[in-house]
């Protein structure tokens, strides 16, 4: 008996209570993290377990992914690095430079918003906006 990967339900179970921001910060990811730890007091980490790997045009493309857990609740975030050596984790959003999952808790607009404004004040921000799942084509690439 063959067993089937289901790509399409676990990408879905996936993003089940989840909010994905999109963020343009032409800034060093760590430089980045390093100013939302200090002006957000939150405590971003690089996770080298969780890092994307792509294999495009005969080469490997890795990006990093910082996570951090909120304490008292249950809500994670990830910031995914959108692009190394040329390449894009989320090719259909070349603009932006950051992606910022919050996942495994049901995050409130008002939540969203104080992040979105909290983003904006960063030195070096010039955009952040969220990404709905209708206009994400390739979600499979965030899945660690």
């Amino acid at each position: 008996m063959a067993f089937v990967l289901d790509n399409k339900e676990m990408v879905e179970g996936f993003f089940e209570e989840t909010r994905l921001l999109g963020i343009q910060a032409p800034v060093k990811d760590y430089m980045f993290c390093w100013q939302v730890n200090q002006l957000m007091n939150i405590d971003f980490r690089i996770n080298n377990e969780l890092e994307i790997q792509l294999k495009k045009k005969g080469r490997n493309y890795f990006f990093a992914v910082y996570e951090y857990a909120q304490p008292s609740c249950c809500l994670m975030h990830y910031l995914y690095n959108n692009q190394h050596d040329g390449e894009y984790l989320l090719p259909e959003f070349k603009h932006l430079d950051f992606l910022w999952l919050l996942k495994d808790d049901c995050v409130s607009n008002e939540f969203v918003d104080d992040l979105v404004y909290s983003l904006r004040s960063i030195n070096g921000v010039q955009l952040v906006m969220e990404l709905t799942n209708e206009k994400i084509k390739n979600k499979e690439h965030l899945v660690f």
